[in-house]
């Protein structure tokens, strides 16, 4: 509950209105039976149409003050509850940029998804019927119970003993309905994950016809959320109903002891039809306000969910006053570095790694799969931090840096091309926001991608559909290549992101990019001894640890793993 009076309490002045629509309609809803009883046993008892043509005017006064409150009343809500969601969805995207590798591992990005649409959305919900008839019920009931003891206590005993019976019925419903709300909500998470694996492997699943098996795996999952659904809705089914029945049952009673009562002469029939309205008020405001708290633990949960993925403390930490500039520029050095991924100590995926790279220097990195290679360089924009030994970059440590000015630094080619819906000039922008068409279109002449741009039909406003499906893997390489050299960095680091071009746009894009890059260091991870062999160092990597480091000619003699993999790819004369 603190974190939705938190976001609520952002809007004060809606919430004062809110406030002030409720008390009024509250007054006037309850003004209405007494001016109706003082119509009956005053005006009708004396024949008074004069006294009952004012009181009529009244009512009629009162009745559109109250729609108009009412009106304000539901605007009041609207603005807040949809204020709330906005923010609570802005600041959950807001932490979630500031997460690691090991926040979204931890809590899944399918969960994230629903935390930010899903749980929101209830949150909204509750809050909107909150603000609507939770602050209405508690005070409609107060004063309605004590106009009903006021006009006649021996009838209003009878409302009295039945709240205990109420209370007990909600407190149960609500202590079963927050495990099932949890299970829902998890089994939610499910059904995201499996459909987005489905939709982002959906050519995968058609390449090895297992349409079936998946249809069957979601079926299944889906099946455990209508299970808890079911159990859910059931439990707030029986709920309404048996509220209704007491509700019955107690007006039953009351009318059938308060026509004895008009017969003895106790009370007058007035009185009685507004002490039925006030009983009405009473015990309808009790089951309002109960079937909001049986909503609350759904929205508890939701809550809570939320609130784990905003308490999330990343593992890799910004220091907003970290270094910001330094006086060299290109200048990488590794010393000792060890990286383990975390919970798995024991196991280091890197080992002992040292090697140094300048500015105007090519340096590559190869090796079977598994030994490190793009593991290495992803600590460079720290994705990951060192577990031992430093990572210095132009003679400072990466850790010391301000996140932002350490990553203006690198220009990052990941191994599968990531493009967003847009344009293409959009995306290109991605990398220099205030990019002009001249150096968009340099970019990508140097990135190989100016021929297949100009065949588009609108050139660099052709959009993308999502992930940039619409275009092949070599086209999205080559954007992707563009986009990272738009932005001039001192340091360029390609993870495999020549993997899918042919070897005449790789071997061009490469002499291109060799002219481009004499003021810049790059990394290049490969597992194509074509693509590297004319670096100026090549570290070999074997299970993480590094076991050559030279030259092509130099690494044909001195390592047997470079040996076999050139082996493997190139001719015997490109060996000799």
């Amino acid at each position: 509950m603190k974190l939705m009076w938190q976001y609520t309490m952002h809007n004060k002045k809606l919430l004062l209105g809110d406030f002030i629509c409720v008390f009024g309609f509250i007054l006037i809803e309850l003004g209405l039976p007494t001016i109706l009883a003082r119509m009956i046993d005053v005006g009708m008892a004396n024949n008074d149409f004069d006294y009952i043509k004012r009181q009529g005017l009244w009512m009629i006064a009162i009745v559109v003050v109250g729609i108009v409150m009412n009106i304000l009343l539901g605007y009041f809500s609207a603005r807040i509850t949809t204020n709330i969601v906005q923010e609570i969805r802005n600041d959950l995207f807001a932490k979630i940029q500031t997460y690691s590798h090991l926040e979204y591992e931890r809590l899944g990005v399918s969960s994230l998804i629903t935390r930010t649409t899903n749980d929101a959305y209830q949150i909204m919900l509750f809050m909107q019927n909150i603000l609507r008839t939770g602050f209405m019920t508690p005070m409609m009931f107060v004063v309605s119970l004590y106009m009903v003891m006021r006009s006649s206590a021996s009838l209003g005993m009878y409302v009295l003993l039945a709240l205990p019976v109420l209370l007990v019925s909600v407190l149960l419903i609500a202590k079963f309905s927050e495990p099932l709300s949890t299970k829902q909500q998890k089994n939610l998470d499910s059904i995201n994950g499996i459909l987005r694996e489905n939709l982002s492997g959906l050519r995968v699943v058609r390449a090895f016809v297992n349409e079936k098996f998946e249809e069957d795996r979601f079926e299944v999952v889906n099946d455990q959320y209508t299970q808890s659904s079911k159990s859910l809705f059931r439990l707030m089914a029986v709920a309404q109903p048996g509220f209704y029945f007491l509700f019955n049952i107690v007006m039953v009673i009351i009318i059938w002891n308060g026509a004895v009562q008009i017969d003895s002469g106790a009370i007058q029939v007035g009185d009685l039809i507004a002490f039925i309205e006030y009983i009405f008020h009473a015990l309808f405001s009790f089951m309002m306000f109960a079937s909001i708290f049986m909503m609350y633990p759904r929205a508890a949960v939701s809550a809570k969910r939320i609130q784990e993925a905003l308490d999330a403390n990343p593992a890799i930490k910004d220091d907003a006053a970290g270094v910001t500039t330094t006086e060299k520029h290109g200048y990488i050095e590794f010393n000792n570095v060890t990286f383990a991924y975390p919970g798995h100590s024991e196991s280091p995926v890197i080992r002992n790694v040292s090697f140094t790279a300048s500015p105007g220097e090519t340096v590559a990195f190869i090796g079977s799969t598994g030994s490190g290679k793009s593991t290495l360089i992803q600590l460079i924009p720290r994705f990951y931090d060192v577990t031992e030994g430093e990572i210095l970059i132009d003679g400072v440590n990466v850790e010391e840096y301000s996140l932002r000015a350490l990553r203006q630094k690198i220009g990052y080619i990941p191994q599968k091309a990531i493009l967003f819906t847009g344009t293409i000039a959009d995306n290109l922008r991605y990398g220099k926001e205030d990019a002009t068409m001249e150096e968009m279109e340099a970019a990508a002449d140097i990135a190989q991608a100016s021929d297949f741009i100009s065949q588009k039909a609108l050139g660099y406003d052709e959009e993308l559909s999502e992930g940039g499906s619409n275009f092949s893997g070599g086209q999205k390489q080559r954007l992707a290549i563009a986009r990272a050299v738009i932005r001039r960095p001192e340091i360029y680091v390609f993870d495999d992101s020549f993997s899918a071009l042919d070897y005449q746009t790789d071997a061009k894009l490469r002499a291109r990019l060799k002219k481009e890059t004499t003021e810049s260091t790059v990394l290049i991870v490969a597992q194509r001894v074509g693509t590297i062999m004319h670096a100026d160092k090549i570290i070999v990597l074997n299970e993480g640890k590094v076991v050559g480091e030279g030259t092509h000619e130099e690494l044909l003699k001195s390592s047997s793993i470079y040996y076999d993999i050139a082996a493997s790819q190139l001719s015997e004369e490109e060996l000799a």
